[in-house]
């Protein structure tokens, strides 16, 4: 009992310290994760940090695998509750929306933050980022083809194309939103999807009119 207890507290402070990590590389990027900022900010000794991670690599990749998790649980989970087909589609591009609005991390996104950091920059973390992007590409891809072969959107859409529209919208909104015209971008990159699917739904009534 004793030493479960141990491994449960060491898993709560491993994950405490990662959700920490996520949100100061929000903002910072990866490469400004500091020991002794996140040591302050999780009441965790340095060396405690050597319990978990063996260094600061490590560190990051592991910080990616949570990003990660956080995302599908946010964005992807909630989505996933809408019906298959158009409407899981636009539900996914809502939930995107929605964590960026409610400011879920404070630099609004980890990825945008840290495909910048590493697109040139080959390594492990690099990989691992870019696996993430594919993943989430795949997925959207997936919910196209799904509304496609429910017959809810038409058939002559090009997959690829459409998912690289959604995706280019959502990141955007990333940047436009704390730079330009704040809520307004969420307005514009909600409407863009909507129209973009309705134009391209046999019956644009499963979707909302604006």
């Amino acid at each position: 009992m004793t030493h479960d207890g141990r491994r449960l507290r060491g898993l709560r402070s491993r994950e405490a310290i990662l959700e920490q990590a996520v949100s100061l590389a929000s903002v910072e990027g990866l490469d400004g994760l500091s020991l002794g900022r996140l040591a302050i900010a999780t009441g965790t000794s340095k060396s405690g940090f050597f319990a978990h991670w063996r260094d600061k690599e490590q560190l990051q990749l592991d910080a990616v695998e949570w990003a990660a998790r956080q995302w599908a649980e946010s964005v992807v989970g909630p989505a996933m509750r809408a019906p298959a087909g158009v409407r899981r589609l636009f539900a996914l591009h809502e939930a995107r929306l929605r964590f960026y609005e409610d400011g879920v991390l404070p630099g609004g996104c980890f990825f945008f933050t840290v495909q910048a950091e590493f697109d040139d920059r080959p390594g492990a973390v690099r990989d691992r980022v870019a696996r993430s992007l594919r993943e989430w590409l795949e997925f959207i891809r997936r919910q196209v083809a799904e509304a496609v072969a429910l017959g809810e959107l038409v058939e002559s859409v090009d997959a690829a194309q459409l998912t690289y529209e959604i995706d280019a919208l959502g990141e955007m909104t990333v940047l436009h939103s704390r730079l330009h015209d704040g809520p307004v971008s969420l307005v514009h990159a909600r409407r863009a999807v909507l129209q973009r699917l309705r134009a391209l739904c046999p019956d644009p009534t499963l979707l909302p009119e604006d």
